[in-house]
């Protein structure tokens, strides 16, 4: 790198974190806004809208409801001629976990604890990507550097949905490098960049249970008081329910059954609720279940996708029923680029960790005081304002997995990882210190710090600005963006993985999600 090169990029550098300094009081309103919506997936109409409109009012183009996803977006701006580079915002919640921005349980103003809450929160991973690229843009036109920004808004995350679809639909296509950030949530990837261990393959499925024909069981008609199946007194057919109920119980007796109790595979279901009337004399007509499940590699999530397809023909046949089945996401595990790792970690060590401040320490606090334990000087984990090389944190993952297992645990950010050179990144969202003997903290402190301004600031400013300097890096040193490149293409060679999933593949946004989007003083009870 040339020392022009070397002075442009940190006068630039300098420029975009004075601006996210400046504008630090606006991201916290962003956020707390995007926070307080907190919709779940599939259905995160008011999110979405206010992005689209934010990103306009930035200069952006802006397409809305990109790939056919009415909850998804793809914005560009472009300085002229150069690289074009990509990140991009989150922002599904988690049904379930409503819970205010208090130092006490309790759910959001006019909810339900039961109503979609922010846990990671993806509400932070947004306005800090969000953060970043407007300060590259900012500092772009400060110091005449040319290029091109991308930002996609991607709904669904818990259920890897919007990537596959819109890496299916060439939105990526463009993009000479991409930023991937998440929020800290599990040790030891925090304020760091993955190095070789990336996430691994994720399926799931929505089987459907149709019983369209309960007049056809075994109706008798040697019975005159029974002249119709639906009868009091008529045998009726099982139904949907009893279909789904089957499934649901045989996959579970067949867990061990699947794949070996080693690689760190899990398994995971959510029941849809549609097409249900009360518990009336009739044959349940629909009933659909989802299973997830995520394996180190391919092979292993082909073997629980055979066992699950078998059960649901069986399951199907008992409960006089047809079933339904429809893919969510199959992605496949990402790929690692050691160029892009490096560049940004330099960016994250400049910035330097988050740092938590006397008011967010007094909030921190008050939670411990809330559940009856003695406050803590320091009350955070230590590991959320250190920094740890990727190389140490790959050898610590290591140390918690076999040693033929490559990938671990799953996001759906590994799709993106097989269009363009990519680095997934981790920056420590709040997270309180255990207190020996006093066991785990419920999951609503959790929740409740990711709300907080005070306690959610860190996170923001940290990530944004190493988002920031890592895009200025690759708008501004040719060399560093060049060996990315040939990394990736030499990568994509040794090891080719095609897509799981058909082009022309749609998004499941037609099924059943939980949609909590009744308006405040509609007379209608919010979830």
């Amino acid at each position: 790198m040339s020392g022009g090169e070397k002075g442009t990029a940190a006068s630039a550098k300098e420029t975009a974190r004075e601006w996210i300094e400046a504008h630090l009081g606006e991201l916290l309103d962003w956020h707390t806004h995007i926070w307080e919506l907190a919709e779940p997936a599939w259905r995160e109409y008011d999110s979405q809208a206010w992005y689209v409109r934010r990103l306009r009012a930035e200069g952006f183009e802006v397409e809305d409801g990109s790939a056919g996803m009415p909850t998804a977006f793809s914005a560009r701006w472009t300085n002229g001629e150069g690289p074009t580079l990509l990140t991009y915002a989150e922002y599904d919640a988690v049904p379930g976990n409503s819970q205010a921005a208090r130092t006490h349980e309790e759910p959001r103003e006019g909810l339900s604890r039961f109503a979609p809450g922010h846990t990671d929160p993806h509400s932070a991973l947004g306005i800090s990507t969000l953060a970043g690229l407007l300060a590259t843009k900012h500092a772009m036109e400060a110091h005449g550097i040319t290029g091109t920004l991308l930002y996609t808004g991607e709904p669904a995350e818990k259920m890897h949905g919007s990537k596959v679809v819109h890496g299916l639909r060439g939105y990526y296509d463009d993009a000479d490098a991409i930023v991937s950030f998440h929020p800290f949530y599990m040790l030891p990837l925090c304020n760091t960049a993955r190095w070789d261990t990336q996430c691994g393959a994720y399926y799931s499925k929505v089987y459907s249970f149709i019983c369209d024909a309960p007049e056809t069981w075994q109706h008798s008609t040697a019975d005159p008081h029974s002249p119709i199946p639906a009868s009091h007194s008529a045998a009726r057919a099982p139904g949907a329910n009893l279909a789904l109920t089957q499934m649901y119980t045989s996959s579970r007796a067949m867990l061990d059954s699947m794949l070996p109790a080693s690689g760190g595979w899990s398994f995971s279901d959510a029941i849809l609720a549609d097409g249900q009337a009360t518990a009336d004399n009739l044959p349940q007509r629909v009933a659909r279940i989802q299973f997830s499940w995520r394996t180190p590699d391919i092979e292993m999530a082909e073997h629980i996708l055979a066992v699950l397809d078998r059960n649901a023909e069986a399951a199907a046949m008992m409960g006089h029923c047809t079933v339904e089945e429809r893919w969510i996401a199959r992605s496949r595990p990402g790929r690692t680029n050691h160029a892009l790792a490096s560049v940004l970690f330099d960016n994250l060590a400049e910035v330097g960790p988050p740092h938590y401040d006397a008011e967010a320490v007094a909030r921190a606090q008050e939670i411990q005081l809330s559940l009856g334990l003695e406050a803590g000087d320091h009350p955070f984990l230590p590991e959320t304002e250190q920094l740890i090389t990727p190389q140490e944190a790959e050898r610590l993952l290591r140390d918690q997995m076999p040693a033929w297992q490559r990938n671990w645990t799953s996001d759906d950010y590994v799709e993106m990882s097989h269009y363009a050179p990519l680095v997934r990144f981790y920056v420590a969202r709040p997270a309180l210190s255990s207190i020996p003997g006093a066991g785990p903290y419920p999951a609503w402190v959790m929740n409740a710090l990711g709300g907080m301004p005070e306690t959610i600031a860190p996170t923001i400013v940290t990530a944004g600005k190493t988002v920031a300097g890592t895009f200025l890096d690759l708008l501004t040193r040719p060399d560093v963006l060049a060996e990315a490149k040939e990394e990736f293409e030499t990568r994509v060679a040794a090891e080719p993985m095609p897509a799981l999933l058909p082009p022309d593949f749609e998004p499941p946004i037609d099924l059943p999600w939980p949609d909590y989007r009744v308006e405040r003083g509609s007379g209608v009870r919010r979830w």
